[in-house]
């Protein structure tokens, strides 16, 4: 039996039709039950104010929104943001501030770059690539993630790989008859994009962020080669792993089946078109500058909406003002403005750290642990944390600096505790609101996947990622230097 939040899978998220209600009436009354209770607990707060009291209370009720309801995630958090302002919880700037954000703006040229390499021909030509050597959809998997891994060396963003990668899965799905085998793609895409982000330093914004905290609080620092050598290992193998829980939960073969269509298009190498030049060029200059940010001081949303602008230039670019604006997910954008606007409300208002000061607070008995308790303490809160902080970027801005002072008090290497921390913050797979790359995916009609396969898939991957960790650490991390 499905469970009422779940969608089904030709009806992404919140796609319920006219008239259709987003929560049936007993669900409803229990949900506005546990909505009163929990708002009069965090009334009843001392060491709250009334504006982090608002935020709190609204940023609650959008979680339960968007996990139980069918209700658009976007207007979820936009309807929250609009909430706190009416209720005098924060000014009216915060909601038009939302917009400003750097990763919107990242976003929204990953968007009309990823339908420039759908335009251009190169997403055609790249299926061709990988269909000429996977031949059957078997072999289809391990193709998708073998030629996936690279991009995390070069593109910066966990989302931006999303919306590049999204035009080749459009491609693919075309291809493939069986409907389990098109989710399960669809699925493993963003899984795969979000699990190698542990490879290298870029890998995510995240890691940028906790390596500037820890620099600014000790003047240690983690290095690009080192980060590789600790993190592209461990990537690797969730990456593999991953990728056997889906094959074996979700892939069904069909015997003797092909997806190699009898045409001629898919058998002969054709030359490059002017338009993949441009848009090859273009994206290879983007990836130096994205890779050169420290010296020319242009950061990663500037240059990739730069870069955008170039390609929907009149009789010069790869295509028009117009289809580059309609190829915005600008429902995933409002989400993304208004959700990191809710993030911010939290940590401004000092909901952030009263929370801190209650778990950490609670960690003080680690002092007389054993180090494998530390160890597990810290791999479980980082893993578990996009369950109660949505935003990659937010998880570390509030926890980094909590982890470091931890460190500190228990005698620690802050390099050790923060890698293993960002590390840890890394795993987002157990809702499509977990991460915008997820999201990205879940929101495309053509190429969807069912929510609760996510949810049974993070069952399964959660607890292998920490037990991978801990293996890690005490074989793999150690012999390279990484100690607690």
């Amino acid at each position: 039996m499905k469970p009422e939040y779940m969608p089904s899978a030709d009806q992404p998220l919140n796609k319920a039709g006219p008239g259709a209600p987003s929560i049936r009436p007993a669900k409803g009354l229990w949900m506005l039950s546990g909505f009163a209770g929990c708002s009069i607990w965090i009334a009843s707060v001392e060491h709250l104010s009334y504006s982090g009291k608002t935020a709190f209370i609204f940023f609650i009720i959008a979680m339960a929104l968007w996990i139980f309801t069918k209700m658009p995630a976007g207007w979820i958090a936009l309807g929250a943001l609009v909430c706190i302002v009416a209720l005098k919880g924060a000014p009216p700037s915060l909601l038009y501030e939302s917009i400003a954000e750097e990763i919107v703006w990242l976003m929204i040229g990953s968007f009309i770059i990823g339908e420039s390499v759908k335009t251009s021909g190169l997403a055609a030509r790249f299926t061709r690539f990988m269909l000429l050597r996977a031949r059957k959809p078997e072999h289809f998997l391990w193709w998708l993630a073998f030629v996936i891994q690279p991009l995390t060396f070069f593109i910066p963003s966990t989302s931006g790989r999303a919306a590049l990668t999204l035009p080749i899965v459009r491609e693919l799905h075309a291809l493939l008859k069986n409907d389990q085998q098109k989710k399960s793609v669809a699925m493993l895409l963003p899984v795969m994009i979000l699990l190698a982000s542990s490879a290298t330093v870029i890998g995510a914004g995240s890691h940028i962020i906790g390596i500037g905290l820890l620099n600014g609080a000790t003047g240690a620092d983690i290095s690009y080669a080192t980060w590789v050598i600790w993190g592209a290992p461990f990537a690797l193998v969730m990456c593999g792993l991953a990728l056997l829980c889906v094959k074996i939960m979700f892939w069904k073969d069909e015997p003797q089946s092909n997806i190699i269509p009898s045409g001629h298009q898919y058998s002969e190498k054709l030359p490059l078109s002017g338009r993949e030049k441009k848009t090859l060029g273009l994206i290879a200059g983007m990836v130096v500058l994205w890779m050169t940010e420290g010296w020319h001081g242009y950061d990663i949303a500037f240059i990739t909406m730069a870069g955008a602008m170039l390609l929907m230039l009149p009789s010069i670019g790869i295509m028009e003002w117009k289809q580059g604006m309609k190829s915005v997910s600008w429902n995933l954008i409002m989400f993304v403005a208004a959700a990191t606007a809710l993030g911010k409300a939290l940590v401004e208002n000092g909901v952030v750290d009263w929370l801190q000061q209650i778990v950490f607070s609670e960690l003080r008995v680690l002092e007389t642990a054993p180090p494998f308790i530390t160890l597990l303490i810290i791999i479980l809160v980082s893993v578990t944390s996009h369950l109660y902080i949505t935003s990659h970027t937010t998880r570390a801005v509030v926890m980094i600096p909590a982890f470091i002072v931890l460190g500190q008090t228990l005698q620690l290497d802050a390099s050790a505790v923060v890698f293993l921390t960002l590390v840890g913050m890394n795993y987002c797979i157990t809702f499509p609101v977990s991460s915008k790359a997820l999201l990205l995916y879940y929101e495309d009609e053509s190429v969807s996947y069912p929510a609760k396969d996510l949810v049974k898939l993070s069952m399964v991957c959660m607890p292998l990622y920490v037990g991978v960790m801990l293996l890690f650490y005490y074989t793999y991390w150690q012999w390279t230097g990484l100690r607690l």
